[in-house]
């Protein structure tokens, strides 16, 4: 065999070698794992094989497995070791690499996938350093960027994959350290540990923080006065020009006056027109937040968008870049979306003279927007596949659109001596919103009111209000907070919101955190504030970048992450007993049943058996 390609997954191994083989590859498996063969133009015996993700991690030797061989403070001092995922996968890299004599690293190209693909690489190297090494760069798995991305290879971007490792360091020694010291202070081992994490608790701070607001909030009454109002049998509502009484009294002064009148007049119009411009390209973030509009939580719209353009319907979907590069075939892609069920948009789309995309404000060079890259119809793509596919291609179809044009009207009215308003907005060309109904209309109707006129008044009513407390995150609007705060990365966010609730720290489908989820929140913050606090993840964050750039090393950052850790734990060790002593009576709350009926001072609680059996008990039971 002349070639091995290593891809990220399997499912992308076999679109790779479909493509390259132009439907000729067969399929072998080696150690159970299946390998696509062919042979290329040139004669050469190719082999495509898909991993698993990850085929290394990083963990900590085994004799640290037991939590109480050493205390945690100590864990972070301990090197870890490279640990097999996937040992049959290693096993047939092994296998190919001594028949290759050279390899292509195919894996996805961002952090995450670099350092995939350097760990399959020192994998082969290892069986055999005589092969020559080259990087295919591709944005979506179309014959098109496949082909374009092989015919045009790269090096292996050492640096990038160092970030990579980086991250992966420092969110096992940050996790491990912090989670045992918390679990063990409160007694929840075991099953029930306490999990902490580098962006996991800032994250789940935020929600605490604002579930905390919203207790603590405390109503303020307010009245506003509104007009229901007649032109000509066209009803429109008008308020007065004080928008919020604060205080009662005074509008029980202005409704005095009103509340009789049969008729009001026009004393002044303004009309006014604007354009409207086009949403910006998806990024991730946004993606993933207009997906969350839709009632579909982050990690399942991220594992349908991966399913997507894994199957060459959608370009990569983790980037960060809002900004089509001038290499993107627009009409193009418009004609690929002439075979599918949205032909007349396209058509209507590359009817326009000049094609023009919007912008975004992230321009970045290592993968364009996520954008539809091939044709799809409801037949191929069902459910929840077909209504992501679509918001991609509608996404995309109104980015290429033109400007919606609006029409504002604003009239200033006179009911019995006392100043009201009116507004209405009237589409005049709707523009990309055509194509794109996933915003919330504005159109709202204002008869063509004259200066002078006279309009008749149905009713007037004086409505008692109160504000609002601040809503509970969304988790579209919790990845877009944590973006903004440089809470982990477009590949990472959806991961952390699956974890919190895997580690029932949150519910619901508002982000509620739970008893347990603020217990953790609240010792850290009375403790160790830092831990909570997203400046020092963002810190990381950002030197992981240069790491990528070239700007300083893996261990540097490692290393100086350690040292932060050590100067927490420091503290936290100091505070051990108390910080274990809060958890433990918030815990103790969370987990009350009701009094004992056999004591009198006991209560009982949930609990575990030593075989790990959940049940309720007296806390006075020996």
């Amino acid at each position: 065999m002349g070639l091995l390609i290593i891809s990220e997954k399997e499912n992308a191994a076999r679109r790779i070698a479909n493509i390259l083989s132009r439907g000729s590859s067969k399929r072998t498996t080696i150690h159970r794992v299946p390998v696509h063969r062919y042979t290329d133009d040139r004669g050469e015996d190719v082999a495509v094989v898909g991993l698993r993700g990850h085929i290394l991690n990083v963990d900590y030797p085994k004799k640290y497995n037991n939590w109480f061989s050493i205390a945690p403070s100590r864990l972070v001092d301990i090197d870890p070791i490279k640990v097999s995922e996937a040992p049959n996968i290693v096993d047939a890299i092994r296998d190919l690499s001594r028949e290759a004599d050279a390899v292509i690293i195919a894996t996805d190209y961002d952090r995450e996938g670099e350092l995939i693909g350097v760990e399959a690489l020192n994998v082969v190297l290892e069986e055999n350093g005589e092969v020559s090494v080259k990087r295919s760069h591709f944005s979506a798995l179309t014959p098109q960027e496949v082909n374009e991305a092989f015919t045009n290879l790269v090096e292996v971007d050492h640096n990038l994959a160092s970030a990579g490792e980086a991250r992966q360091t420092i969110d096992l020694v940050w996790g491990a350290v912090l989670t045992r010291f918390l679990s063990m202070a409160s007694s929840q081992v075991g099953s029930d540990f306490l999990s902490v994490g580098r962006v996991q608790t800032p994250t789940l701070a935020l929600m605490v923080d604002r579930e905390i607001a919203i207790e603590v909030f405390v109503p303020v009454p307010y009245w506003e006065i509104w007009a229901d109002c007649t032109h000509e049998d066209e009803a429109f509502r008008a308020h007065h020009k004080t928008k919020r009484f604060n205080e009662k009294v005074d509008g029980d002064a202005v409704m005095a006056k009103v509340r009789e009148a049969k008729e009001g007049t026009v004393t002044k119009m303004k009309r006014t027109t604007r354009k409207e411009k086009p949403p910006a390209p998806f990024n991730t973030t946004s993606f993933l937040a207009q997906a969350s509009s839709l009632k579909m939580g982050a990690a399942r719209a991220m594992d349908i968008a991966e399913d997507l353009y894994t199957n060459g319907y959608i370009s990569y979907p983790r980037t960060d870049n809002t900004v089509y590069p001038p290499s993107l075939d627009l009409r193009g892609l418009l004609e690929h979306l002439r075979e599918t069920p949205f032909k007349e948009e396209a058509e209507r789309l590359l009817a326009q003279k000049e094609i023009t995309a919007s912008r975004g404000k992230t321009q970045t060079t290592d993968h364009p927007p996520i954008h539809p890259a091939a044709a799809a119809t409801e037949k191929q793509l069902k459910g929840e596949k077909w209504t992501v596919y679509e918001m991609i291609v509608r996404r995309f179809m109104a980015t290429v659109a033109w400007h919606a044009h609006i029409e504002t009207r604003k009239a200033e009215l006179d009911i019995a001596g006392e100043p009201f308003r009116a507004e209405g907005t009237h589409y005049l060309d709707r523009g990309w919103r055509d194509f794109y109904p996933y915003f919330r209309d504005i159109e709202k109707y204002l008869p063509d009111l004259q200066e002078g006129e006279v309009f008749g008044i149905k009713g007037i009513e004086m409505l008692d209000l109160e504000t609002k407390p601040p809503a509970r995150f969304s988790q579209g609007k919790l990845i877009q907070e944590m973006d903004r705060l440089g809470l982990g990365t477009k590949s990472t966010r959806h991961t952390i919101i699956q974890k919190l609730y895997a580690r029932n720290y949150i519910q619901g489908s508002s982000l509620q955190p739970t008893a347990t989820g603020r217990a953790v929140i609240s010792a850290l913050e009375n403790h160790a504030k830092t831990i909570t606090e997203p400046e020092m993840t963002a810190t990381l964050e950002a030197d992981m970048t240069r790491i990528a750039e070239g700007e300083t090393t893996m261990q540097a950052i490692v290393d100086e992450s350690k040292k932060m850790l050590t100067e927490i734990m420091k503290a936290l060790d100091a505070q051990r007993t108390e910080i274990g002593n809060e958890i433990k009576i918030a815990l103790r709350v969370q987990n009350t049943v009701g009094s004992c009926p056999a004591c009198d001072d006991g209560v009982i609680v949930a609990m575990r058996s030593r075989r790990n059996k959940r049940f309720a008990g007296c806390i006075n039971y020996p």
